[in-house]
């Protein structure tokens, strides 16, 4: 497989502007993003928010209403056969042909690209054998599990080299296995051949780990956009301290109080304390603790999670984006 280098300063997707209307509905109302090379860029939002409207646009399976977009250099919509050549698709449903074998899959696929018998042949060995398929290389399609049609929909897409690769829901729905698989190859392919990736997910936790910059859409347009880390921070209201004690002893309320502003949940085992300032509301209640006679057994300061940021952004009335759209 071939190794482009990585640029992340310079980007290959652009959308300036994007409209979709159907009908009177508008999907997805005048966006504005860039990814960079080499980037792994997750796109969040809830049902209906437009996640997948924009990636077809982006994709090329349908016009936008207006707007613009860039791929790769090229003006999609006067030169969409020179940005599918970039791209490698695996959309949310695994629609491999069921009466074709795992390996005819993909050497079709190969084949419809234009790669030569001797490349073709040499990315679909590899790429078999990287998604533990090799063994099922004879099977037909459709007595594939919805995991391994899923693996084998990733081969497709990646037997030409994409530089570019979008995946919908990629691990929507599989086990555990599968989904650890699928979430270490794209891992490795943006790192050591400098694939840029399009994720959209309803996964929290897996855009947390993989992705560099998160977009979140609502309502079709953009919310937030930055890294996760970036994103955790402006929810300062949710940085937090959890604490346990030792014995059966609950300490008093007054103990637990840390003014405006802060909150205390009664765990299973503890508490959760959450305020903007983690650091002194951990040391004032040691300090308190001690002066009481309460030994902590555990106590940690936590910061938000990126689903509390994606629930937070989604239920406020305000639409001015937070971080760098563009950055």
């Amino acid at each position: 497989m071939s190794a482009p280098k990585s640029n992340r300063a310079e980007p290959i997707i652009e959308a300036h502007g994007l409209i979709r209307k159907y009908g009177e509905l508008v999907a997805v109302d005048r966006i504005d993003f860039a990814v960079g090379h080499g980037e792994i860029f997750g796109f969040l939002g809830p049902n209906g928010a437009g996640k997948s409207t924009t990636v077809r646009m982006l994709t090329g399976y349908i016009p936008p209403t207006a707007g613009a977009i860039t791929v790769a250099g090229h003006n999609l919509l006067s030169h969409p056969s020179a940005v599918r050549r970039h791209l490698g698709v695996v959309p949310e449903e695994a629609n491999v042909y069921a009466d074709l074998t795992v390996r005819q899959n993909v050497m079709l696929m190969a084949e419809l690209h234009g790669l030569p018998k001797e490349r073709r042949t040499h990315n679909c060995k590899y790429l078999l054998e990287l998604f533990g398929l090799a063994e099922r290389a004879r099977q037909k399609g459709r007595h594939l599990s919805k995991g391994l049609r899923q693996r084998l929909m990733l081969c497709m897409a990646l037997v030409s080299d994409p530089g570019i690769l979008f995946l919908d829901e990629p691990t929507s729905g599989l086990d555990v296995a599968s989904s650890r698989l699928i979430r270490e190859v794209i891992t490795r392919m943006n790192r050591n051949q400098g694939m840029t990736v399009f994720l959209t997910t309803h996964n929290i936790e897996e855009a947390d780990e993989l992705c560099d910059r998160v977009a979140i859409i609502d309502k079709g347009r953009i919310a937030a956009i930055d890294t996760p880390q970036a994103l955790r921070a402006t929810v300062h209201s949710r940085r937090s301290v959890e604490v346990r004690f030792a014995g059966d002893s609950a300490p008093p309320a007054d103990m637990m109080d840390f003014g405006a502003g802060s909150e205390t949940l009664r765990l299973a085992h503890g508490f959760r304390i959450f305020g903007a300032e983690p650091g002194r509301i951990a040391q004032e209640l040691a300090g308190r603790a001690t002066a009481r006679g309460f030994r902590i057994e555990h106590l940690c300061t936590l910061e938000p999670s990126l689903e509390e940021v994606f629930v937070h952004i989604t239920s406020r009335s305000a639409s001015t984006p937070v971080g760098g759209v563009n950055a």
